[in-house]
């Protein structure tokens, strides 16, 4: 994997201090900079004597580690991302993602592999379950590449199941997306998300982290970066989640941040809605179709501190292919929940010759999809 080159890079030795700081517990981006501010420079920061640390009022394990033992690991950290062709951006820099800096506890430093650019664009937060229905996966590929395509970076956090279809709907739509990572960025977590990463970093999206290298996945890495996702966008969306999902935790940061949050509804009889349907119950946006969800991203009040999206000169939906009248019965009577068959023959008043073979017809085009159980469900159709 490499890395765009849409930035310069700063001196070795300010990449060295930079890099100490992701080895600091409890130093966050505003303590960062309100040291800054007081000292005036980094060199000055750097060199002040242990009576003057004290006064930063930084916490007493922050103080044990600076600098003299952050410093230390610093350099072997420096050397591995010199050879990602990484980026390391701390909370001073210009290039900081602005709405992240405006949270609470925006991490102090930023590794990037990839487009920094896209930090500052105009991102949804994409979030779900590691195990979809296959309803489910089809949904977030579909809503990811319809906002891709309005010109919405799609952010997540390249794990199984809602995260990976976000990702791949972007990507589908040759958009831009952006993974953050629960481990350092030359880990990729899980591995077989690889080609998908790759696939994100050569689209000119980015892989970001606030992980120092060799940090491999830990169970509480995700929780923290979850603070990311939701930070880094102008709302999250939960596509599918249980009751207990990790992923209400983001939406819970997202309202924390200030920020909106949106739920797509499901069956009642699915357990992976059933996080969706609490958070709807708790006041959180229902989103039924894209285009509503386009309106509401675009008219965040929080687009005034990203950069403006950059449309694709066609966002025309793809023409749907018309079907001939029968097809047509069959597939108004199809919705995208699994349906018997014997349930179709009822609604259509089709014979069950007709409805097996339209059936399959309608299989071999990719339109539709049957469960283990022998009941079909429609195909989110990605070009609408």
């Amino acid at each position: 994997m490499s890395a765009s080159t849409d930035v310069s890079t700063p001196e070795p030795d300010l990449i060295i201090e930079q890099c100490a700081l992701a080895r600091i517990p409890g130093l966050d981006a505003n303590l960062l900079l309100q040291a800054l501010d007081r000292c005036g420079s980094w060199e000055a920061l750097l060199t002040l004597a242990p009576s003057d640390q004290r006064a930063l009022g930084w916490p007493r394990h922050t103080l044990a580690v600076w600098p003299d033992r952050a410093l230390a690991q610093a350099e072997a950290d420096a050397k591995v991302l010199q050879r990602l062709g990484a980026y390391v951006i701390a909370a001073d820099d210009p290039r900081y993602p602005t709405l992240l800096r405006n949270t609470g506890d925006a991490p102090a430093v930023l590794f990037v592999l990839g487009s920094v650019k896209s930090l500052n664009s105009p991102q949804l937060a994409m979030v779900g379950t590691r195990h979809p229905t296959a309803l489910g996966q089809q949904t977030a590929e579909a809503f990811a590449f319809h906002c891709a395509r309005a010109g919405f970076t799609i952010t997540s956090g390249l794990a199984r199941g809602i995260d990976g279809a976000s990702h791949r709907g972007a990507l589908q739509a040759e958009g831009i997306t952006i993974a953050v990572l629960g481990t350092s960025l030359e880990l990729i977590y899980p591995t077989e998300h690889v080609s998908l990463a790759e696939q994100i970093l050569a689209s000119g999206g980015a892989l970001v982290s606030e992980l120092p290298p060799g940090s491999p996945p830990r169970g509480w890495h995700f929780p923290r970066r979850n603070r990311l996702i939701s930070g880094l966008s102008l709302a999250t969306l939960v596509v599918e989640a249980t009751r207990r999902s990790g992923s209400l935790s983001t939406a819970r940061l997202a309202l924390e941040q200030a920020r909106d949050v949106f739920a797509i509804p499901g069956s009642i009889h699915n357990p992976q809605s059933q996080g969706c349907h609490y958070l709807l119950q708790e006041g959180a946006g229902l989103i039924d179709n894209a285009e509503t969800l386009v309106t509401n991203l675009t008219k965040s009040p929080l687009n005034q501190y990203v950069s403006t999206p950059s449309l694709p000169q066609n966002t025309t939906p793809c023409a749907r292919q018309l079907l001939d009248n029968p097809q047509e019965m069959l597939l108004d009577a199809l919705g995208y929940e699994p349906t018997s068959v014997d349930a179709l023959i009822a609604s259509t008043g089709l014979s069950s010759e007709s409805v097996a073979s339209l059936l399959l017809a309608l299989e071999l085009e990719g339109r539709i999809e049957s469960d283990t159980s022998g009941r079909y469900f429609r195909v989110m159709d990605l070009g609408s």
